[in-house]
C-alpha cells in the first residue's frame, strides 16, 4: 500500500522525513546528556538537579504523547508534527537563556518535553498506516533515526560547546532543529483510506479475495484490554531500565578517566549499535514474530545494563556500547508493530500514544536516579544493578502479553 511522488513511492518519502525529524528531535533533547558536564561545572548546579530537567522533559513527554496521539487520530500527523518541531527549537533557546536551575528545568523540561510528545507516536502511526508489506522494517527505519541521533548531534553538541561553551551551543541546537525540522515536517501525508471488506451474502460467493479487515475495536475498548496493560508496563519497564545507563554513559566514562570527545564517540557507538539493532531487530520481526524477538532484546538489555558496573577501559565501554545499543535501539520500534497488529490503525495513534506515555514516565527515572545516586555515593553502581533488575521485569511482563483473540475482536466490532 503506497502512493506515488513522481517515481517514488510516497510511503518511502514518509519514511525518510520521520527518520529526519526522529533524529533531530531526539537528537536535541537527548543532547542534554552532552551539556551535563559543562553545564554544571559552569553553573555550579548539581548533577541531580541538571538531570530533574530530563526527568521533567520526560514526563511532560508522556502526558504530551498521549494528547498529540489522540489529535493525530482526528486531524493528521502533519500539522502535530509541524507544531512540536516549532515548540522544539523554541525550548532549546529559551532553555539556553536560564539564568536560574528552575528556570532552566521548566524551560528544558517543560517545553522541549511537550514538544518530543509529538513525533514518537505520531510517526509510528503514520508509517504503519502507509504500508502492509514491510512494515516492520519501514517501522524500524524511523525509529532508526533516533539511533543516528548519537551520531549526528551529540559530536556536533561536544563541537559547540568546545568552540563557544554550553549557552551558545544550546541556541544553535534549537536554530538547526527549526531549519531541518519544519520543512520535513511538511512532508507528511495523510495515509491511503484502508476500505473495510465487503460482507458477503449468505449463499453468494464473493467472486475475489477481499481486502484485510481492519479490527473494528474502539480506542476505549482497547485500553481496557490485558494487551495494552502489557505492551504499556512492558515499554516502561524498558525504558525505565536503559535511560539512566544512556543519559550518564557520557559523564560515566568521563568520570573513568576518558577524554570528553572520547567519551561523547562512545554514546555515538551505542547509537551506531542502535541503528543497526533496529534494523536487525525489525527484520527478524517481519520472520519471526514481533513478541519473540521483543523478548529476547529486553533479555539482552538487562544483561548489558548490569555489565556497566565492570568496565572502565575505553576499549570495554566500546564493545558494550554496541552491545547495549543493538538490544535497547532495536526493541524500540516492536512496540508499535504490537499495537499496530492487535489494535488497528484507526486507533493507533491514540492506544500508541498511550503506551508512548507510560514508556515517557519510564525515562524519567533513570537521568534523576542516575543524579541522585552519584551525588550521594560518588558512583553509578546503583544505578546499574536498578536497571539490570528493572530490564528483567521488562522480560517477565512482555512473556505475558497474548494476541488478541479473533473472538474478542468481533465481539469488540459488535459493541462498536
Amino acid at each position: 500500500m503506497s502512493r506515488s511522488h513522481g517515481r517514488v513511492p510516497y510511503g518511502w518519502v514518509i519514511v525518510g522525513a520521520g527518520m529526519l525529524i526522529s533524529c533531530v528531535a531526539m537528537g536535541s533533547v537527548f543532547s542534554l546528556a552532552v551539556f551535563l558536564q559543562p553545564l554544571t561545572a559552569d553553573t555550579g548546579w548539581s548533577r541531580t538537579g541538571v538531570s530533574t530537567a530530563m526527568t521533567i522533559d520526560f514526563l511532560a513527554m508522556g502526558v504530551s504523547a498521549f494528547g498529540w496521539g489522540i489529535l493525530t487520530d482526528r486531524w493528521g500527523t502533519r500539522g502535530v508534527v509541524l507544531a512540536g518541531s516549532v515548540m522544539m527549537g523554541a525550548g532549546l533557546i529559551l532553555a539556553s537563556r536560564a539564568t536560574s536551575l528552575l528556570e532552566f528545568q521548566l524551560l528544558y523540561g517543560l517545553i522541549v518535553g511537550a514538544a518530543a510528545g509529538a513525533f514518537y507516536a505520531p510517526l509510528m502511526t503514520v508509517v504503519t498506516l502507509w504500508f502492509e508489506k514491510n512494515r516492520s522494517l519501514a517501522v524500524a527505519l524511523v525509529s532508526a533515526g533516533m539511533g543516528m541521533a548519537p551520531l549526528t548531534v551529540a559530536p556536533f553538541a561536544r563541537w559547540l560547546i568546545t568552540t563557544y561553551e554550553w549557552r551558545p551551543a544550546m541556541m544553535t541546537v534549537g536554530i538547526v532543529a527549526w531549519i531541518l525540522m519544519i520543512p520535513a515536517a511538511l512532508l507528511i501525508r495523510r495515509a491511503p483510506v484502508i476500505i473495510p471488506a465487503p460482507t458477503p451474502l449468505r449463499g453468494v460467493a464473493t467472486p475475489m479475495a477481499a481486502p484485510r479487515r481492519e479490527p473494528l475495536m474502539t480506542a476505549g475498548q482497547a485500553l481496557r484490554t490485558p494487551q495494552f496493560a502489557a505492551l504499556a508496563l512492558a515499554h516502561f519497564a524498558c525504558c525505565a531500565a536503559h535511560s539512566g545507563p544512556i543519559f550518564h554513559m557520557v559523564t560515566y566514562a568521563i568520570g573513568c578517566g576518558i577524554a570528553p570527545m572520547t567519551a561523547v564517540t562512545v554514546y555515538s557507538v551505542a547509537g551506531l549499535a542502535g541503528l543497526g539493532g533496529r534494523l536487525l531487530l525489525g527484520v527478524s520481526a517481519d520472520r519471526l514474530g514481533a513478541k519473540p524477538v521483543l523478548v529476547a532484546g529486553l533479555a539482552v538489555q538487562a544483561l548489558a545494563a548490569g555489565t556497566y558496573i565492570f568496565v572502565g577501559q575505553l576499549d570495554e565501554f566500546y564493545a558494550l556500547a554496541v552491545v547495549f545499543g543493538i538490544a535497547y535501539g532495536g526493541v524500540m520500534p516492536l512496540y508499535a508493530i504490537l499495537a499496530r497488529d492487535y489494535f488497528g490503525g484507526h486507533i493507533m495513534g491514540t492506544t500508541f500514544g498511550a503506551i508512548s506515555m507510560a514508556a515517557s514516565i519510564g525515562m524519567a527515572f533513570g537521568p534523576w536516579a542516575g543524579g541522585y545516586v552519584f551525588d550521594a555515593y560518588a558512583s553509578y553502581a546503583l544505578l546499574y544493578i536498578g536497571s539490570f533488575s528493572v530490564g528483567l521485569a521488562a522480560v517477565a511482563v512482555a512473556l505475558t502479553f497474548k494476541p488478541l483473540p479473533a473472538a474478542a475482536r468481533l465481539r469488540a466490532a459488535a459493541k462498536a
